[in-house]
């Protein structure tokens, strides 16, 4: 299933957030969302969600969900959001529980062996890392079996080694079964790591200023690489005045 904006804008209390947003999501792809504090990412994020609707134009579902999809959006945020007292097993459990399915048990399995957690599945959240309770985020985004799944920021609570381990997590899954995502980052690091395309949007009223294609297979980059070094410089060089001059507005608010 791929996702389409059209000409979308969204205001909050008559002023602009986005403008003119036309974009798609396509699927079996991870498309990340970059750009200044304020331009509106976790807003596109939610109006892709249907969380919100946008003030102008339209966000449309084209295709169907995949096979065995439960939910056909999930999020992924920076906050774990796990209930202490339910183990790793039983908060993968409770996106389940409302329907009734004989097969939970092996799709419990299933999404804790691919996100290496099958040995702390009697563990309680605090007996976990920070690293791991972000592993049980995805494990529970994974077993509804999303269309697409909305990732905003979910490793930037984690340390930068943590950080390291988790994309590679990412890739290790999305290579295994790719799946679709929107991955909202300030950290450029992880948008070339990670990102497939990544949208680049402009101070407030976010716009999209570019689209930048990264063909270098996921499992293929690492450090170093003179190729995607190149890459984050380019997206910092779109960025850099934008940023500068948004972080200025912020702080004359």
């Amino acid at each position: 299933m791929d996702l389409k904006l059209e000409n979308v804008t969204h205001r909050y209390s008559g002023v602009d957030v986005l403008r003119d947003i036309a974009l798609e999501i396509p699927s079996g792809r991870i498309t990340c969302i970059v750009g200044p504090s304020g331009c509106g990412k976790s807003t596109l994020l939610r109006l892709l969600g249907g969380l919100e609707n946008p003030t102008q134009g339209e966000v449309r579902q084209l295709g169907q969900p995949p096979a065995g999809c439960l939910n056909a959006l999930t999020y992924i945020f920076q906050d774990f959001a796990l209930l202490p007292w339910r183990t790793v097993e039983g908060n993968v459990a409770l996106v389940l529980e409302d329907h009734k399915l004989g097969n939970q048990r092996e799709i419990i399995a299933d999404v804790l062996a691919r996100t290496r957690l099958t040995d702390f599945a009697q563990a309680l959240p605090k007996q976990l890392s920070g690293g791991m309770k972000q592993r049980v985020a995805i494990a529970r985004a994974l077993a509804v079996n999303p269309a697409v799944m909305l990732m905003d920021e979910p490793l930037s609570a984690l340390d930068s080694q943590t950080r390291e381990l988790l994309m590679d997590d990412l890739v290790g899954l999305w290579t295994r079964t790719p799946f679709t995502a929107v991955y909202v980052t300030h950290n450029l690091a992880e948008a070339v790591r990670l990102g497939h395309r990544i949208v680049v949007l402009s101070r407030r009223p976010g716009e999209v200023r570019e689209i930048v294609q990264i063909d270098t297979p996921l499992e293929d980059r690492a450090h170093g690489d003179p190729a995607l070094d190149a890459q984050q410089q380019h997206l910092w060089d779109l960025m850099r005045d934008e940023a500068a001059a948004a972080d200025a507005e912020l702080m004359n608010v």
